[in-house]
């Protein structure tokens, strides 16, 4: 048996992550999260910002397509015509967490991290983020990242909480 053990967020990480709290801070604006690659590792990042229960209250890790049906309101017909991995799953992730939670922005992620499933039309390393602010159609964004799954997952929260910070800002997060 294999146990992994989590490395210890880069700085990179944890100075996006702080970015975003100031933002949010100063814009009183409410953030939630829809997990399913990163595991909950958006959410981490943004709760070792001290004071960040003042605008982070909901993080949803939804990594079975089960639990992206119950809690975020992705449809099965979604799911089955595109896979967990796309576009339209992600859109839907983002607005689902959003309307859940009642937050102001969302980000969603779901991807391939390996080292297994990929696939010739979705190789690891793809992940798709999506990005939703209230009143807005979310936007979607596809990645390929490389390296192994603990990089590969680093790298999607990454551009995640880069897109939230853009958002919060005013700028639109990459398309």
């Amino acid at each position: 048996m294999v146990y992994l053990t989590l490395a210890p967020m880069g700085k990179d990480i944890l100075k996006l992550a702080n970015r975003l709290g100031q933002v949010s801070e100063s814009k009183r604006l409410h953030i939630t999260t829809a997990e399913s690659c990163t595991g909950g590792g958006i959410a981490a990042a943004i709760t070792e910002v001290p004071g960040s229960s003042n605008w982070f209250e909901y993080g949803f890790v939804t990594y079975a397509n089960r639990a992206k049906m119950d809690l975020l309101g992705v449809t099965a017909e979604s799911l089955q015509r595109f896979g967990a991995v796309s576009r339209e799953v992600v859109e839907q992730m983002a607005a689902g967490a959003l309307a859940a939670a009642g937050a102001d922005l969302a980000v969603a992620a779901s991807g391939i991290a390996g080292p297994d499933g990929g696939s010739a039309d979705k190789p690891v390393g793809t992940v798709w983020l999506a990005w939703a602010h209230r009143g807005a159609y979310p936007r979607a964004q596809q990645y390929l990242f490389q390296g192994n799954r603990g990089e590969i997952r680093a790298q999607a929260v990454e551009a995640a909480l880069a897109g939230l910070i853009a958002m919060a800002e005013g700028d639109k997060p990459p398309s």
